[in-house]
Parts: structure tokens; sequence; C-alpha cells
């Protein structure tokens, strides 16, 4: 049975009221468990609730720390609730989906989500080849098809094959990005700007996909703190509202490229977008601001789609006349977003929208109200509609 808010009362039923962040860098000399921890007391203290009153953690795969070591270095409480998603990149949203679920159904009271990454001084996951061998991807990957930047370097070229995006339009993402970052002193390329010249002449990563096509590589960790509607309208901060989620894997999905489906170009953004837009009072015409998971440029167009903001293959044309900058159509990544801000698989997009919708962004978009932020596109994913809006 549904009540008035949606589907099990999700509907507004809970809020984003802290946030908070380490340094972004390419090397920090703490581990990831330190940083884990400064991240989390950070995001508690921006929404002033103490450490033993958190029940509830949930946290993505790669994820080195765990949560009886954060709950002991932290001081945190009994917890009552605490999940683990799956699928990298995709899982960044669903954790606070699962928080915002455990919160309205009476599980938890006060829960934390967090990411601590050393991505730019620790081992790179997609080097070592011996990875793939004990997992299914050893029977289906053509040969050389080992890292995430093949994979979707293949379903770029698809892309632009069918549909007569450019690396113009490539580019058109980039720079947004990095043009954001440029007022963002937190990014790591604050101050950095990036031209047409640069882009096209610089070197290949997987072709079509060159260097900046690519994200970073970044060590640094971030955390929100989710509480009950109710319990945030007494919170210092201004509450931005859990008001959709939803999570995506669709049927016969296969890997980043989809090879095994008859539509390698409809992605689990499309899954997603259908539930995300049925339990939602707002359409994609409403939504003032997006955090787009950008691992690699080619990934916006492909969501831009998928979330109906344009229509199918028509993601490239959609982000010309500066249509994702500050004053376009849809401004997208306002902290620069992994390609310029950092890389911590895709959670500095969450504490962007919130934000963007606390008025308190480096590139503030007047007014803001509602902010869309999704997770990777391309493997199992999730996303959220926030809003400001009580």
């Amino acid at each position: 049975m549904t009540d008035r808010k949606g589907l099990h009362g999700l509907k507004d039923a809970t809020a984003v009221v802290g946030i908070g962040q380490t340094p972004f860098a390419k090397r920090l000399d703490e581990d990831e468990k330190t940083l884990a921890c400064r991240a989390v007391l950070a995001a508690l203290d921006d929404a002033g609730i103490a450490p033993g009153e958190v029940d509830a953690l949930a946290s993505f795969t790669m994820e080195e720390t765990d949560e009886v070591e954060l709950a002991k270095a932290v001081g945190l409480g009994d917890l009552t609730f605490f999940s683990k998603v799956g699928y990298g990149g995709g899982g960044s949203c669903a954790t606070v989906a699962h928080l915002a679920a455990a919160i309205a159904s009476g599980q938890a009271s006060v829960g934390v989500a967090w990411r601590s990454r050393k991505r730019g001084s620790g081992p790179r996951p997609w080097t070592n080849t011996t990875v793939q061998l004990p997992t299914p991807a050893q029977w289906t990957r053509p040969f050389g098809l080992l890292r995430p930047a093949d994979e979707i370097a293949m379903l770029t070229r698809r892309y632009m094959h069918e549909y007569g995006a450019t690396r113009d339009h490539l580019f058109n993402v980039a720079l947004a990005c990095r043009n954001r970052a440029n007022q963002n002193p937190a990014a790591v390329m604050y101050d950095r700007p990036l031209t047409r010249e640069m882009y096209m002449t610089s070197r290949w990563i997987s072709e079509p996909l060159c260097l900046f096509d690519n994200c970073l590589e970044t060590d640094g960790a971030l955390a929100c703190v989710v509480v009950s509607r109710e319990r945030a309208r007494d919170c210092a901060k201004t509450p931005v509202y859990v008001h959709s989620a939803a999570q995506g894997l669709p049927a016969q999905h296969h890997g980043m490229v989809n090879y095994w489906n008859d539509d390698p170009l409809t992605g689990p953004a499309w899954t997603a977008a259908r539930h995300l837009w049925k339990h939602a009072d707002i359409t994609p015409e409403d939504v003032d601001v997006a955090q787009i998971y950008d691992a690699f440029t080619a990934l916006i167009p492909l969501s831009l789609e998928g979330y109906g903001f344009c229509g199918r293959g028509e993601g490239g044309a959609f982000t010309e006349g500066g249509a994702l900058e500050i004053g376009g159509r849809l401004p997208v990544n306002t902290g620069g977003g992994g390609l310029s801000e950092a890389y911590v698989h895709g959670f500095n997009l969450i504490t962007e929208g919130v934000k963007q919708l606390r008025g308190t962004s480096t590139a503030q978009v007047p007014g803001a109200a509602t902010c869309l932020v999704t997770a990777g596109e391309g493997v199992p994913t999730s996303a959220l509609l926030l809003t400001n809006r009580s």
C-alpha cells in the first residue's frame, strides 16, 4: 500500500543534512581509513549531530574501510542498518537511497554514507590483467579489452557511428566540467583552463577517447548524513530532501560495452530513469541542475538521453551552444565532476548536488531547487532526485 508520498513513503521523507570532504589531490599522505574518518566527522559536524547518534552506514564496493573499523574509529553507537552496494561507481547514489529507505521504514534514525579512495597514489585496479581471470569476463571479453576506458571507447565509437556525434561534442562536456573546476578552489584542476586546441591535440588513451575524455585519478574522501524529514527541520543547514531514488540493472546487461544486448546504446540509465521519474512529482523539464557521472565524457550524452533530457541520438547535439554551462539548458557537474574536480567514484556529485540546493556551490545556479544526481552509466547504476522544497 502506498501513501501520498509515493512508494513506501520514500518521497521527501528523508533529507541530507550534513556533508563533509577531505582535500583532493593526486597524492595524500593519510591512508584510506583516516581519510574516511575525517570526511565522516566533517559531515556530522556540518549536520550538528554527534557520532554516537549514528545507527546506519552505507558504502559501495572498492571501499577498503569497513563498517566495523569506521564505527570504532569515529565512535559510532549501535548500528541497526548497514549496506554495501556493488558495481563500482554505479553504487554511489544507491548508498543514499538505502539510507533513505532504512530511515523511512524505521530501521534507523541517522545514516552516514561515505567514500574514501586513494586512486591517485594507491594501486591501479586496471593495470593488472590477472584480476579478470577469476571472473566470468575471462570467457566473454575480446582479446585486449581489459580497461573501462577500452570498453567505453567501443561504446563511444558505436554512438558516433550511429548518430553522428563528434569529438567536438565530447569536448563540450570536458570544457563545461573544466570551466566549473576553474571556479572551485577545492578542485584538482582549479585554475587550469582547457582549450579546444589542448583537447584536440592531446594523446589518445583509447581511441576515440583522448586524455581529457578520461576522469582524474585522485586521493580523497567524502561523506553525507541522512535523517528523517522531521529531524531535518531542526538541523542547522538547509535540508536537501531525497525526492526520488532508483537503481537500474537492465535485462541481459553485460559489462560496460553491453555487447550481448540488442541495443548497446540503451544502458542502465534508461532502466533507472523509468523508476526514478515514475515516483517523482517532477519531470526532466523541472530539473534546474544535474550532476551526471563523468568517468568518461561520452557518458554524459548517453545519460542525457537515458534520463529523458533529449531524444534518442540527440545527446551530442544537446551539448552545443553552451547548454551544459551555467546559464545553459542544463548546467552539469558544477563542482567540476570526475573529469576536473576529483574522481571518487561519483560521490562528489552527491555533495555538489547538496551544495547547489543549499545555495553554497562555487558555481551556483541561481534559484536552483531541483537537482538530478546520477551514478555510473554502463554499469548497474543508481540515481537521486534532490530538492530543497519542503
